[in-house]
């Protein structure tokens, strides 16, 4: 198990209940341990286990759910 560390930016977060859904959308996918948004900076930093996901399908995950999400 590699664990790997990566930020995104996320637009559309100032809605209330917003930042814990992305937190907890991402804690779902296989492989990630950790997920917080920082809604000051409209980004979520993300760590996970690089051997089962990867940024860019967490990436698609966000797009799949209707965020707009790329990486910093």
């Amino acid at each position: 198990m590699a664990s790997a560390k990566t930020e995104l930016r996320v637009s559309g977060l100032a809605e209330p209940g917003l930042p814990s859904s992305v937190e907890g959308l991402l804690s779902a996918v296989q492989g990630v341990e950790y997920a917080h948004v920082n809604l000051g900076a409209a980004k979520v930093t993300i760590t996970y286990d690089d051997s089962l996901t990867g940024a860019e399908a967490l990436i698609a995950e966000l797009k799949r759910t209707g965020f707009d999400a790329t990486q910093d």
